[in-house]
């Protein structure tokens, strides 16, 4: 009897699954002491003081005269273990309801110290930093950064493993800088009531990683293989009587909008909106969220983006509440990466395709399948840590759109991920609701991670293996995906990996993320890393081959196929240098329409084939702390049967650190048998910093695709943290016949005020 896809390939893919599941078990076994791992071989005992402290980067409180000093910090950039170019000394006690840590950073001349940004909030990659990292669980899976620069301006991430952090966390801190004769001070007071803790645990993991940006130098309290993390730290003890008060934070918003819609049928609306979100501490571990009338009007808005590929495109996150505890809910390594500068990543791999099979992706919820925002009524969020299992629940009321008629519709997602081995976890996801549709929609899978940071020679290894399945009435089988990887994400030295994913053609999470169906693909890349003498103008460069090779399910043919090589080089001051060659492959079974002006008056098609061509590469990135910042990149070769010639520029200028200016520009021009085009992208942002509580920033975006340009200009108020005030204008005009005159399609301008009111 002839049997389904469905059928014959479910053995197999247990098969598979079992055969990585052993082989990363094996590779457990290994390392007998992996039972036994002292992830770092630094433990400091912290005295428990009285009493609050004002925090202004004085330190002239006799409470720091009683810290905790710690002196014995090091390089771990560029030559790890050595001595620091720079003394530095941190102090650190702790209170009933927070913990302290202040530092010095001395500098022989105060001239040189990189302190370019005012805007709380904004990435501070081209500064001086002092970072804190703590693992409050000390289960080296993930945890917590605090960041200050010498202007005071904090910033804070949520690890969501291991290597990757979610910057747009948004905890209560405080933290404040001082720069004086010969240096420069921080202090820093972290909350109890900002993170999640086990209360019975007397110790935490902790770093401290300092960051010199003028000869680009990282210093670390404890590191492995030029590396700083949660599974890579020291143990702070003796902490007892944490108190995170109620542990309640009611946070109420109000909204004034003004939305105005131009054109024949003009519209004028004026409304008031308010919200209302509480967060509550049900242990120290176990955090519940509620909202309700939820407004996202300050979220930022995304950058704009112009597809030349077959398959859609992937935008991140940005809205708070979703982003809160988002490291629960991260499932089976998809999407996790480092850096293409330092060897990490896969550029053959296309960059959506990464993110490729996500059984739950946020913003599928509260936006229709057009990016247009639907209201939220309520939603709710259960997520934390129950004893060794890490668990997150999440339940949101969708309002009815009228724009695409999808009604109101009530999402499920739950996640639970349970600690093993030393640093590895084995969990299960569900879901259940369709955001974008009428349809119904459930989905559950299960995922094993491992990772051993404790291989010979400070190495790394991770592997990965999961399984889902969907369940949509109007599709009947062919609805799994899995996958499995194994990886050696280090810093220098031999790296590589290899990942291997299978998604069915009915496979739908309808709160997920899938760009392409009825595929089997696989990624390979491995490269050497070699860190230079000192002395020289480069300090290491890297050479590795990247591959990745796309196949349909159906019947095994291809459908894409991706080998280059890759060189990369990076300077002392941090500058780095991208030479990339790439070979191509491109099945098309159906016709791809690769351009469609925006009037509808012309569109080229690419006919279905097989077809082969180059692709190159050369980008230069400026050091971030440099005046003038950013990267150039040039990208010619082929392109199906024709030409393609790219050539883009994003950079910065930051003349002192009230102002920055950006500009972004990137120029496609194709050439086709079936007809020529030209794409422009450009992009021109201006940030003003008045003090580091007040900024105004304005972005505005164009493309010559859709003939669409688009204003954003937010002017933000922080007076503490958790108090803030947005006045937001959203401005849109288009050229839709093309004759260079812009007219106004819609404008919103919007006032948004949120308080935080902690207990």
């Amino acid at each position: 009897m002839l049997q389904t896809r469905s059928e014959y390939r479910l053995p197999v893919l247990f098969d598979r699954l079992l055969a990585a599941a052993c082989l990363i078990v094996a590779c457990c076994t290994l390392n007998p002491a992996q039972a036994q791992v002292v992830m770092g071989d630094k433990t400091v005992l912290v005295p428990k003081l009285d009493g609050e402290l004002r925090i202004d980067g004085k330190l002239d409180e006799p409470q720091w005269a009683q810290a905790l000093v710690v002196e014995d910090l090091h390089q771990y950039q560029p030559y790890e273990y050595s001595e620091p170019s720079q003394k530095t000394k941190v102090w650190i006690f702790y209170t009933a309801d927070a913990l302290y840590v202040a530092a010095f950073f001395e500098e022989s001349d105060p001239s040189l110290i990189s302190a370019s940004v005012l805007r709380q909030g904004e990435g501070l990659v081209a500064d001086d930093i002092f970072s804190v990292i703590l693992d409050p669980y000390l289960d080296r899976r993930n945890g917590y950064r605090f960041t200050v620069n010498p202007n005071g301006v904090r910033w804070e991430g949520l690890y969501q493993n291991i290597t990757d952090i979610q910057g747009k966390w948004d905890g209560i801190w405080q933290a404040d800088a001082l720069v004086v004769d010969n240096g420069w001070y921080s202090e820093m007071r972290i909350p109890y009531a900002s993170i999640s803790f086990n209360p019975d645990s007397a110790a935490w993991g902790i770093n401290f990683r300092r960051e010199i940006r003028r000869n680009n130098e990282g210093i670390g309290w404890v590191s492995r293989n030029r590396q700083l993390n949660p599974s890579i730290a020291g143990t702070i003890t003796g902490l007892a009587g944490l108190d995170q008060g109620l542990g309640l934070d009611v946070v109420p918003s109000m909204t004034v909008r003004e939305e105005r819609v131009y054109g024949p049928v003009a519209a004028n609306e004026r409304n008031f909106e308010p919200s209302l979100d509480v967060f509550y501490k049900l242990t120290p571990q176990l955090n519940a969220s509620l909202t309700v009338n939820t407004d996202f009007s300050a979220a930022e808005v995304d950058s704009r983006q112009v597809n030349l590929t077959r398959f859609s495109l992937f935008f991140p996150e940005r809205r708070d509440f979703f982003i809160r505890e988002a490291d629960i809910f991260e499932f089976g390594q998809i999407g996790g990466g480092q850096s293409e500068e330092s060897g990490g990543g896969n550029p053959a791999v296309p960059s959506a395709n990464a993110q490729n099979g996500r059984p739950f992706f946020s913003r599928r919820i509260g936006l229709n399948g057009n990016g247009a925002p639907v209201d939220i009524n309520y939603g709710g969020k259960l997520a934390g840590r129950i004893g060794d299992w890490n668990v997150g629940t999440l339940l949101v009321s969708q309002d009815a759109d009228p724009v695409t008629g999808v009604a109101q519709r009530d999402i499920a997602v739950g996640r639970a991920v349970l600690n093993v081995l030393s640093e590895s976890q084995v969990g299960v996801i569900a879901t259940s609701g369709a955001p974008q549709s009428n349809g119904d929609n459930s989905l559950a899978g299960m995922d094993f991670r491992y990772r051993n940071s404790n291989l010979p020679g400070g190495r790394t290894m991770q592997g990965f293996a999961y399984f889902q399945q969907s369940d949509t009435p109007t599709l009947t089988g062919d609805d799994a995906a899995w996958g499995y990887g194994l990886s050696f994400p280090n810093n220098q030295g031999w790296r590589g990996s290899y990942v291997h994913k299978e998604i069915e053609r009915n496979f739908n999470p309808a709160v997920g993320f899938v760009n392409q169906s009825d595929m089997s693909d696989n990624a390979l890349d491995f490269g050497y890393r070699r860190f230079l003498a000192p002395g020289g103008y480069f300090r290491s460069v890297y050479a590795g081959v990247d591959a990745y090779r796309a196949e349909y399910l159906d019947d095994s043919s291809l459908n894409n196929q991706n080998i280059g090589l890759r060189l990369t080089a990076n300077n002392n001051k941090g500058d780095n240098f991208i030479l990339r060659l790439m070979t191509n492959k491109e099945v098309l079974r159906d016709k791809f329409v690769i351009y469609r002006a925006s009037d509808k008056s012309r569109q080229i098609s690419i006919p279905a084939g097989s077809y082969g061509f180059d692709d190159n590469m050369l980008r230069v990135e400026l050091a971030d702390q440099r005046l003038v910042s950013g990267s150039a990149t040039v990208r010619w070769g082929q392109y199906f049967d024709g030409k393609r010639l790219q050539q883009g520029a994003d950079l910065i200028i930051r003349p002192n650190r009230h102002l920055a200016l950006g500009v972004q520009y990137t120029q496609n021009e194709i050439e086709l048998p079936y007809g020529n085009f030209t794409t422009r992208l450009f992009g021109l942002q201006s940030r003003i910093a008045f003090t580091n509580t007040l900024s105004w920033s304005t972005l505005l975006q164009y493309d010559n695709v859709s003939e669409a340009m688009g204003i954003n200009s937010r002017l933000h108020w922080i007076p503490e943290a958790g108090k803030q005030v947005f006045v937001v204008l959203n401005y849109g005009l288009s050229d839709p016949d093309r004759d260079n005159e812009f007219h106004s399609v819609n404008a919103d301008l919007s006032m948004k005020v949120n308080y935080t009111l902690r207990f």
